[in-house]
């Protein structure tokens, strides 16, 4: 299973690239594999993992549940291996497209537009996979399930700590103010704009957090 630490490393890997065997069996297989782990978080971002089961996964597919525990030797192994594939998709969607850019303020301000595009455009089936599944496991005892989504909102948290820090050291942004804070408050925003959309269904909201997000890092332009 890929890290949560690995969001930038993602960023760059071919999740076809390792295994090939002569005849592509191996290929097609994590193939299908990740074409069963893309439904899933779809419907887990709207049932939550607790209800993603061999039998609901099966039933949305089409497929046997005896087909599906083939990949999938348990519901915890399921939901695992869901989480890894959402986290691929926040990646290619959220990550990699400001990655060619240079370190500093333009790109994290294209890292934030993507991101709030990625919210905006219901990249999952019941919007934000992630924010889905933090608000379902917050409160439920600790389990492995539970620390690797905790683990990828620290992450995702960190590594927009980085961009922050990396803006402050091209000299984009004022040194003085903690990045910490600065990613905490952009985060904020962002989650608000989601949390409001999935509610009301006002798009409106994402303008408003852009707007938001704008002027919060113009006040730190130096």
């Amino acid at each position: 299973m890929t890290t949560p630490g690995d969001l930038e490393t993602l960023a760059g890997a071919d999740p076809d690239a390792a295994g090939e065997d002569v005849d592509g069996r191996r290929r097609r297989g994590n193939r299908t594999r990740e074409s069963i782990l893309q439904a899933a978080a779809d419907v887990a971002s709207v049932h939550g993992l607790e209800g993603l089961t061999i039998g609901t996964l099966a039933a949305e597919l089409g497929m046997s549940k005896s087909g599906l525990f083939a990949h999938f030797g348990s519901k915890e192994e399921l939901q695992l291996a869901t989480i890894d594939a959402a986290r691929r998709r926040f990646v290619d969607r959220v990550v990699k497209p400001s990655r060619a850019l240079p370190r500093g303020r333009a790109r994290l301000e294209a890292l934030l537009h993507d991101w709030l595009n990625y919210y905006r455009d219901k990249v999952f089936a019941g919007g934000c996979f992630f924010y889905a599944v933090k608000a379902e496991f917050d409160g439920r005892p600790d389990s492995k399930v539970r620390e690797v989504v905790t683990d990828d909102a620290r992450e995702f948290l960190a590594f927009l700590t980085r961009e922050v820090r990396k803006a402050q050291e091209a000299g984009d942004i004022d040194p003085a103010v903690e990045a910490e804070q600065i990613s905490f408050e952009l985060d904020a925003l962002g989650a608000a704009a989601h949390q409001h959309f999935q509610l009301m269904h006002d798009p409106a909201v994402f303008d408003r957090a852009e707007r938001a997000i704008s002027a919060r890092i113009e006040s730190l332009a130096v």
